[in-house]
């Protein structure tokens, strides 16, 4: 079983822009990994980005090139 770490998880409105998200970090090199909302969090959609905490600003820095947009960034335990 895979250890618990505190993680930046990034919530999407819709499952496109969470699947455009992965798109854009695979092309941009930024870290991370499409993962399942996590039960402490509810969102509109059901996919998530987990990245470690000090990747946020890269992170907001790839979704503003492509315009895509959070619902809402969290630090939570996966």
């Amino acid at each position: 079983m895979r250890k618990k770490e505190l993680k930046l998880i990034v919530t999407f409105h819709t499952t496109a822009d969470a699947m455009a998200m992965e798109k854009a970090c695979k092309e941009q090199g930024a870290s991370g990994r499409l993962i399942p909302v996590p039960r402490a969090i509810s969102a509109g959609c059901g996919l998530s980005w987990c990245a470690d905490l000090e990747c946020r600003d890269a992170l907001k820095k790839v979704m503003q090139s492509v315009g895509i947009e959070e619902e809402e960034m969290h630090e939570c335990m996966v």
